[in-house]
């Protein structure tokens, strides 16, 4: 039962609590409207989710792309032989992108490596493939040392991650003002019921309460928006992917 359970909540998905949380608010409230609310709701949720996966995924992109300037600059050093050490070290990094495989044929059957190389590095979290591709380059067509050019372009790409999570870091605040901004009229409704005034049915239940909650709906979902465009931008400025 436990690996059932465990591939049950990998297999489950954010935006199916819609349907179940708006049934459960209709009932307290005691009107329809939270159910037609959820028909919006589960596309914006689902959106959240993949935007959040894709930004992990580019993470762990861009961690796999430092990790096999190392151990492609390690290969070398250690004579082995550019092509092999490039397969050893990409077999090794499993989160370079839909191109991994193309990267694997050129090195192991004489293709056109840094090619295969620009083509990956056109996935998001990907980018740091093209200095390993002129590193490459540079090394067949003047006879540089390849691992010393790797080395220098881990040192980079570190140096460049570590900037960003601090960026991240400093943004921290900011983004957790935008989920206090979002949690305050949950907690509101929280203590509206506690006192007894049924704030649910006042707000879906009576026309002064629906406007109320459709214009603090919107004065609660710009506040949000704000807080977010601006981290967004700082972000941007910075070279920080979303």
């Amino acid at each position: 039962w436990r690996r059932a359970l465990a591939r049950l909540r990998a297999g489950w998905r954010p935006e199916w609590w819609c349907p179940p949380g708006a049934a459960a608010v209709a009932l307290l409230a005691g009107s329809f409207v939270p159910l037609v609310l959820a028909l919006p709701a589960w596309p914006v949720v689902r959106r959240v989710r993949r935007t959040r996966a894709e930004a992990l995924a580019r993470a762990a992109r861009a961690d796999a792309v430092v990790v096999l300037c190392g151990l492609l600059a390690g290969e070398v050093r250690a004579g082995s032989g550019p092509a092999e050490a490039l397969a050893h070290a990409v077999n090794a990094c499993g989160e370079l992108g839909p191109a991994r495989a193309d990267i694997l044929a050129a090195a192991r059957f004489g293709g056109d490596v840094p090619a295969a190389l620009r083509e990956a590095s056109r996935v998001p979290g990907a980018e740091g493939l093209v200095g390993v591709a002129a590193c490459w380059r540079v090394a067949l067509d003047r006879g540089a040392g390849l691992a010393v050019g790797l080395e220098r372009l881990e040192r980079a790409l570190l140096a460049d991650r570590d900037q960003r999570a601090d960026l991240l870091a400093q943004l921290s605040g900011a983004r957790a003002t935008a989920g206090l901004l979002a949690a305050l009229p949950l907690l509101g409704l929280l203590l509206g019921s506690a006192v007894g005034a049924a704030p649910l049915r006042v707000l879906f239940g009576s026309a002064p309460g629906f406007v109320c909650l459709v214009i603090g709906s919107g004065l609660e979902a710009a506040g949000v928006w704000w807080c977010l465009w601006l981290v967004r931008q700082a972000q941007r400025g910075a070279g920080v992917a979303r």
